[in-house]
């Protein structure tokens, strides 16, 4: 027997046969944010840049552009291509020209890069959260963790209200890393510290839908 198992017989024995029967669980979750349209990705830009993280807009033809237009901002124009290593599934429109695309290299290596490109699983509004799932268009934890930006491109159909919404589309069995702005703390004197544990950028490429009828 395992101590689960005692456990549980110790409490069935102590409630008796009179115990009443469980009830169900509800789900009727608050809700009052937008569910879909330009609001719910107003929401997102409020709550991600709240958190200090930079969001850039852009449409579905843009985000080659937009992506290294983001790396101007955080690194400044003198980057090179070497300085950066995208997720090994990361759409070939998406990437800058040159850049390496991770192969499970040591992590050390990671951490000598100055930016990170991924794509998201889900993008939840209301707690203006990045999912990123392990897949190849996110990458590996480590990609999204070591170098000092990370630069995450979010199409508008991934964007959900809430957090059970968000929950609902992903796998529960996969390495689900959850980014909410750049990694932050705070010592005992309240002062803000940015890059602990993560990324000190987080740079967000929001891709809209192009707007119908001009």
């Amino acid at each position: 027997m395992s101590a689960r198992e005692e456990v549980l017989g110790r409490i069935r024995t102590a409630l008796g046969e009179t115990r009443a029967p469980v009830p169900d669980v509800v789900r009727d979750y608050r809700s009052g944010h937008p569910t879909t349209g330009p609001a719910l990705l107003d929401l997102l830009v409020d709550r991600v840049e709240d958190y200090r993280a930079t969001v850039l807009r852009c449409s579905p033809a843009e985000i080659g552009a937009t992506v290294a237009a983001a790396l101007d901002q955080a690194l400044g124009t003198g980057w090179a291509a070497g300085d950066v290593v995208v997720a090994p599934g990361l759409a070939q429109g998406w990437r800058p020209a040159g850049c390496d695309v991770d192969d499970d290299r040591p992590a050390v290596q990671l951490a000598d890069r100055a930016a990170s490109v991924t794509a998201v699983a889900v993008a939840i509004a209301e707690t203006g959260t990045l999912v990123l799932d392990g897949s190849p268009a996110c990458g590996r934890r480590a990609l999204s963790l070591l170098p000092d930006c990370l630069v995450c491109v979010v199409t508008a159909d991934q964007v959900v209200g809430s957090v059970p919404e968000g929950l609902a589309r992903l796998d529960p069995l996969r390495p689900l890393t959850m980014v909410s702005g750049p990694s932050a703390t705070s010592d005992i004197e309240l002062q803000r510290v940015e890059g602990v544990h993560g990324p000190r950028t987080l740079m967000v490429v929001l891709v809209q839908p192009p707007r119908v009828g001009g």
